[in-house]
Order: C-alpha cells, then sequence, then structure tokens
C-alpha cells in the first residue's frame, strides 16, 4: 500500500478537530444505505460546495465551444467526476466530449527551482492502483447518462509531459475546448500548456487551481512562459481564493 502524503491544509487546530468530529458523524449517519447517495448533499463543506459551483460555473461557458476536456492533475479524481456528471446534464447526447485526465497517481514527480520550498517529490500521491477504482466510478456514471455505450472518458497514467503528446499523435483530430491544470507544480504544467496550445480555439477556457499562490509559485511561472500574463485577462470567481482562468480570445 502506498504511503500517500494528505492534501496541505491552512487550517487551524480547532477547525481540523471539526472536521474530524464530522467526519465520524458522516461515518455513523443512521441513513439507510440505499439513500446515501441521494443525500450527499448533507456532508458537503461550504468550501467543497463552493468549488462545485465554480467548476459548474467553467463548464457551462464552454458547451457551445466544440472539443474534449482535459484535466492535468486528477489525485482522487473528483473534478473529472463532475465534468462527467456536467456534459450529461447539459448535452448528453454529445458524445464527441471526451473527458480525460492525465496523472502519474504517485504525487509529484520532481521538484524544480521554480516550485519554491513548500513542494517535495511524493506529494499529493494516492493508494496503490487508485486509478482502476476511479475507472470503476466512471463507468457507473457513464451507466447513468445518455449513450451509455458510448465511452467518453480515459484516464491517462503516467508522466503527463510525455503522455499528453501520445495522446495527441494518436489522437491527430483533437481540439480542446476545456484544460484544468491541477499539477501545481512548473515542470509539467510548462511542458503541457506547450503541447496543448495549438489545440485550443477562440473561446476555449484554460484553468488553474493555484495561480498567484506563494506556495506553488511554479504554476504562474509556467503560464507567464507559455501564453504570458499581459495577453489574457486572468478571471476568477468569488467562490474560491486561487482558482482561476483564461479564455482564449
Amino acid at each position: 500500500m502506498t504511503d500517500f502524503r494528505v492534501q496541505k491544509t491552512h487550517s487551524n487546530k480547532m477547525e481540523l478537530t471539526q472536521r474530524e468530529y464530522f467526519r465520524e458523524l458522516m461515518g455513523n449517519t443512521p441513513i439507510p444505505g440505499s439513500e446515501i447517495l441521494d443525500n450527499l448533499g448533507l456532508f458537503l463543506k461550504r468550501q467543497t460546495l463552493s468549488r462545485i459551483i465554480f467548476m459548474n460555473e467553467l463548464y457551462k461557458q464552454i458547451i457551445d465551444v466544440h472539443g474534449v476536456v482535459m484535466e492535468f492533475g486528477v489525485r482522487w479524481g473528483q473534478n473529472l467526476s463532475l465534468f462527467h456528471s456536467f456534459r450529461g446534464m447539459y448535452e448528453p447526447y454529445n458524445y464527441n466530449r471526451k473527458i480525460i485526465g492525465f496523472d502519474t497517481f504517485t504525487g509529484f514527480p520532481e521538484i524544480h527551482m521554480n516550485d519554491g520550498s513548500e513542494s517535495n517529490e511524493g506529494d499529493y500521491s494516492v493508494t496503490d492502483n487508485y486509478e482502476q477504482y476511479l475507472d470503476s466510478v466512471l463507468a457507473y456514471h457513464e451507466s447513468e447518462s445518455p449513450l451509455s455505450h458510448i465511452k467518453k472518458y480515459e484516464i491517462v497514467k503516467g508522466d503527463a509531459t510525455e503522455t499528453i503528446n501520445q495522446y495527441l499523435s494518436a489522437h491527430p483530430e483533437t481540439i480542446i475546448a476545456f484544460a484544468y491544470f491541477d499539477f501545481d507544480i512548473y515542470s509539467p504544467t510548462k511542458k503541457c500548456l506547450e503541447a496543448i496550445k495549438e489545440r485550443v480555439t477562440k473561446g476555449s477556457i484554460i484553468a488553474f487551481d493555484e495561480l498567484n499562490h506563494p506556495g506553488f509559485p511554479g504554476e504562474t511561472i509556467a503560464l507567464m512562459e507559455v501564453f504570458g500574463l499581459t495577453k489574457y485577462r486572468i478571471r476568477r470567481s468569488p467562490l474560491t481564493p486561487f482558482c482561476s482562468y483564461i479564455v482564449i480570445e
């Protein structure tokens, strides 16, 4: 079993204690198992719900933009699952809108000098063979969607700086309507931005999890070097402090 490292947090001791209590409350719920999936809103923290709403806002902006959705840095896969559900909600018959996730599933492969001092090799890893579990989750969501016999998602395991080029070579038709970057660190963010630069179109969205984040400077540096900071308005939502995006115009 992989000794995965938990996500870093800025929460204080009292907040962490309260959340541990809440996790126990969720684990001991008297709600029957057959009704749990229909009542998950009981356990969504404000921060989590805010993030889901933000992802929804982003997705709605690309409904009339042709192309696939890519996420760079999947980890547990919540965003992939959300994107899959959004497609089923807003464009259920658009089987051309594939959802594709890239991740090593072993955490940060290496740290560059542009990444500052807070990141370490192996951070944000997951448990062994987690991508197989995630595939089962996404397959379930597929089964609940129209045209469920057509697979409309893909999990690409490995070093994304290599697998993105392999994917685009195998799928030369690819247009990217929405790319979400959650690598946090410099090198893979820069190389994947370079790889997709000629695959976006007017109206495409490129979103980032940690722009202007003092703990993860590499993400901002990568954007600055590949797309530039003066060519695009970096937009954000009042719902989240760091998540932001640019629209190709």
